[in-house]
């Protein structure tokens, strides 16, 4: 599904963010990607979205490369939910068939149906401002499912979040990828949710980027944080970031 090989790019000529990395995501995969601050997780995704351009290697989706078959290629959640407050959650909802110029009519019993499956039926006419954070994220993300692309960007999505809700989330996420099969590429700080939704987690540093394998069977349920396995994994991967730097 994506594709990047010897990826670099400097900003305004000054220090390289990332130089040569190279990564793969396979159709229907969760992969996340973590990293300090400031190692470039949003700039890779800015990268692979078309929004900029590399100084060298290259970036294929389904095969294709070149900035303008990669805009729009890909459905874009970033780090805000950034929803229009002067839109009800069914207009925003409705924003990405607008962008497209599909005649929502044709769509609205469709989307009404998203609504219901998460949990946003009864706010389907509430503002922004009379969400909940979580509810807030749900809308945004049915925003980016509404695009209708296979590959999905998200950007540190409950980053917002408190824990509980945080949690909450990561249930509703879990079942809900299950079900759609979209790949996904996932940027978090949280070792515990990078490990209890990837498939496999890359470590983006400065000096390039590692790959780590998450083996831990599927289906996963939030309760999976408490087990002795999976808080071993967390160590080990602290630990490897830790001796990295």
């Amino acid at each position: 599904m994506l594709k990047i090989k010897e990826l670099s790019y400097t900003f305004d000529g000054s220090k390289p963010i990332f130089k040569q990395i190279s990564l793969e995501v396979q159709t229907g995969e969760f992969v996340s990607i973590i990293g300090a601050s400031g190692s470039g997780k949003s700039t890779l995704f800015k990268l692979v979205t078309g929004l900029l351009e590399p100084d060298q290697g290259e970036i294929l989706i389904n095969r294709s490369h070149g900035s303008g078959k990669r805009l729009g290629s890909v459905g874009y959640m970033p780090q805000k939910d950034l929803l229009l407050p002067w839109r009800t959650v069914l207009d925003n909802v409705l924003l990405p068939l607008e962008v497209t110029k599909e005649k929502k009519k044709s769509k609205l019993l469709e989307v009404r149906e998203w609504l219901v499956r998460f949990g946003l039926a009864d706010y389907e006419n509430s503002y922004p401002n009379e969400l909940s954070g979580g509810m807030r994220q749900r809308a945004a993300f049915l925003r980016t499912l509404m695009t209708g692309k296979d590959l999905l960007l998200l950007d540190e999505p409950f980053g917002a979040l408190d824990s509980m809700t945080k949690r909450n989330m990561h249930s509703w996420l879990l079942g809900l990828w299950g079900e759609l099969q979209k790949t996904v590429l996932f940027i978090t700080h949280d070792l515990e949710e990078a490990l209890l939704l990837s498939d496999r987690i890359y470590i983006l540093q400065q000096d390039g980027i590692e790959e780590w394998k998450v083996n831990l069977t599927r289906p996963r349920s939030s309760e999976l944080i408490y087990q002795t396995d999976f808080i071993r994994m967390r160590k080990e991967l602290e630990w490897l970031i830790q001796h990295e730097n």
